[in-house]
């Protein structure tokens, strides 16, 4: 079995770089059992990095992660996240502990805000302190802030525990190699790349499917090894089914040349200019 890699966070704890996204995830009542076999053979393959979040399904997504866990919690590191209109002080916490509820435990290892809202952050950052402080949470970060909306984090008062941000990342969504991983590397921020295969459109590439031949591997597998080469990168793919886990695994035996990155380069091109930050 391939080792799972693991990504830094600014405390020194390492968690899998290759971790579980649940978007979608709990708005199926007959898919539910599929997705928690799924989320557990991820576990049991070292995939133990899950995350979810209270807008998924409506908390839904939430609830599938609280089966899937269940008898294992001390295993699994748990990412959840707050919704902007729910970002104020009280708010935050009220949501979080809703969270708490729906996952069935105790602490969640990491809570962040989904993306910027009208809230002012230093209101959401109080929260987080105050949760941290009871326990409710062991870290906070962000989700689809880019490098002018990180300053203002780490300008605040106990702004620099932020540990991670939550970005889209993909061989069709570079941008955020021009400043914002910059920032991060700078700052030991890691990234956490969601939609490593830009929701499917990657599978129908034709320059990666030549690389895929190449390798013996799939579409999506050189998809998501490309983005695991960055340093300190977290990958978060959704699988819904034990075959969709298996094949996102298989991506850590992919070893990309450097002709691949080269080819891969000219069919991607890295962004020569800064660009607006891309989420879905």
């Amino acid at each position: 079995m391939a080792s799972v890699p693991t990504a830094t966070l600014p405390t020194g704890e390492k968690v899998a770089a290759l971790g579980q996204g649940t978007w979608q995830m709990g708005d199926s009542a007959r898919r539910r059992k599929e997705e928690v076999a799924a989320l557990r053979l991820g576990f049991d393959l070292g995939m133990t990095l899950v995350d979810t979040a209270e807008m998924y399904a409506s908390g839904g997504a939430e609830e599938v992660v609280a089966e899937a866990i269940a008898g294992r919690r001390d295993e699994i590191f748990i990412v959840s996240k707050v919704m902007p209109q729910n970002a104020s002080r009280r708010g935050t916490i009220a949501a979080c502990e809703k969270s708490l509820k729906r996952l069935k435990v105790e602490t969640i290892d990491l809570y962040l805000l989904h993306w910027p809202g009208n809230a002012p952050f230093a209101e959401t950052l109080e929260a987080f302190t105050t949760l941290k402080a009871a326990r409710k949470i062991r870290y906070w970060g962000v989700s689809n802030f880019d490098v002018r909306e990180m300053e203002e984090v780490v300008s605040l008062p106990g702004g620099n525990g932020v540990a991670t941000d939550q970005v889209m990342y993909n061989l069709n969504r570079r941008g955020i190699e021009f400043s914002l991983i910059p920032w991060c590397e700078k700052h030991r921020v890691p990234i956490m790349a969601y939609s490593p295969l830009d929701q499917g459109k990657l599978l129908r590439s034709r320059e990666v499917q030549g690389i895929a031949a190449k390798h013996s591997a799939t579409v999506a597998q050189i998809a998501l090894a490309w983005v695991l080469r960055e340093n300190n990168m977290i990958a978060i793919p959704k699988a819904g089914s034990e075959a969709h886990v298996r094949e996102n695994y298989g991506a850590l035996k992919v070893r990309l040349d450097a002709d691949d990155l080269a080819a891969l380069d000219r069919a991607f091109p890295p962004p020569g200019r800064k660009k607006s930050l891309e989420m879905t």
